[in-house]
């Protein structure tokens, strides 16, 4: 298991937390003084309180939380969110709510998880060809046709 510093920036902040022993993505608490209110179809920045230092060559990748994202609408905007391992600021989500209802954020409530990941960093080089696939060129939905 590896290490992670995180910094609280805020002492009221929660370390990320795993739910299950062999949970992939690490609960992120809100670190908010009073609830937060997301109108219908709009967005709110909601702060962790954390900075963490990811060790090189590695991403922090933030992704809804399921239950949030089923039940209220809640998830990140940005879809997935990348914490680049250079990046020392706080770690913030930004909440899309998806539903016609205002959706509240309370104190302390989990918001994301952030799912550890490798990365291989690439050296682009332009080519005039590319080898041949079975697939080719063949883009979206091109692979599960009937």
């Amino acid at each position: 298991m590896q290490t992670i510093n995180v910094k609280k920036l805020d002492p009221s902040a929660k370390l990320p937390a795993y739910g299950s022993e062999f949970a992939a993505g690490a609960d992120l608490y809100a670190c908010i003084a009073e609830e937060v209110t997301v109108p219908p179809h709009g967005t709110a920045v909601i702060p962790t309180g954390l900075a963490m230092e990811l060790p090189v060559g590695y991403a922090g990748l933030i992704y809804a939380r399921s239950g949030l994202a089923t039940k209220r609408g809640l998830a990140p905007a940005n879809k997935v969110g990348v914490i680049d391992c250079d990046y020392r600021g706080e770690i913030k989500v930004a909440l899309l709510n998806h539903t016609q209802q205002p959706q509240t954020v309370a104190p302390g409530e989990r918001i994301a998880q952030i799912v550890i990941a490798p990365y291989l960093t690439a050296k682009f080089a332009e080519s005039e060809t590319l080898t041949d696939t079975a697939r080719g060129a063949g883009g979206f939905g091109s692979t599960g046709t009937k």
